[in-house]
């Protein structure tokens, strides 16, 4: 059984009953970073002996070995730093390979950044997109652009010394009057929410120094003007059709009279 146990991203109290008696039980923990992991587990009186790093950078040398291991009978649990393993975190690899080797995959309900500020931004939530972390060059302005049409509520990460850059962005792209929750330290003594436009929020952080890693939560597009363009095509099309049914209807007509 490969379990993916989320992990707290601030406070450890966030840590559920069910992940400490899995962590306890498993065969094999691997973790992002041994160094971040090994005080967490040491916490809640884990033994770090069966301890393995895998990350982003070592994934694909290590998962061949893993799948064995699990074929085997082990019980392995995947933990990263902080969150859901999976969520802009290692984790998609490993459990695609393990449910094409016909392992079993379970994933416990945890902590996660992104949810806490979606509900607590004040925006709707009942509609939203993920996006991540957004491409630091190549395509950033092409997929700001395509966000600039985003209907649904939006959730974007980003670190503090990119934080005033990226809301730059945004103003540029979805315009200053757009409403945005800027969270950042999230189950932390200092967690902050910064709500207000995005001209707003900007300048807060323009005058205070952005600290701790961020959740914007921005507004979709409302606007009513905005459409596909793609619909206009077909609306012609459409009536194009109209047209042409009522022009073979007058010439039914027509005939029918003279006869």
């Amino acid at each position: 059984m490969l379990y993916l146990i989320p992990t707290p991203v601030g406070n450890l109290e966030d840590m559920t009953l069910r992940a400490i008696k899995l962590l306890k039980e498993a065969d094999l923990i691997l973790c992002e970073d041994t160094r971040t992991s090994q005080p967490l587990l040491k916490h809640f009186d884990i033994s770090g002996k069966r301890l393995m790093a895998h990350h982003k950078f070592n994934e694909h040398g290590t998962t061949a070995g893993i799948i064995e291991r699990l074929k085997g009978g082990e019980i392995v649990c995947l933990i990263t730093d902080a969150g859901t393993p999976g969520i802009s975190d290692p984790g998609f690899y490993l459990v695609r390979e393990a449910v094409e080797a016909g392992i079993e995959v379970q994933t416990l309900p945890g902590a996660t950044a992104f949810v806490p500020a979606l509900v607590s931004s004040g925006l709707p939530c009942d509609r939203f997109c993920f996006e991540g972390f957004l491409p630091q060059k190549k395509g950033r302005q092409t997929r700001l652009q395509e966000l600039a049409t985003e209907q649904r509520t939006m959730i974007i990460y980003e670190s503090p010394r990119r934080v005033v850059k990226t809301l730059e962005q945004f103003c540029e792209s979805f315009g200053a009057e757009r409403r945005i929750s800027a969270c950042r330290e999230i189950s932390k003594i200092h967690e902050e929410s910064v709500r207000g436009t995005i001209s707003e929020v900007l300048k807060h952080f323009k005058e205070h120094e952005p600290k701790g890693e961020f959740v914007l939560i921005v507004e979709g597009n409302t606007s009513p003007n905005t459409e596909c363009k793609t619909d206009t095509p077909s609306a012609k099309s459409h009536d194009e059709t109209v047209k042409k049914e009522s022009k073979y209807q007058r010439k039914l007509r027509e005939r029918e009279e003279n006869i």
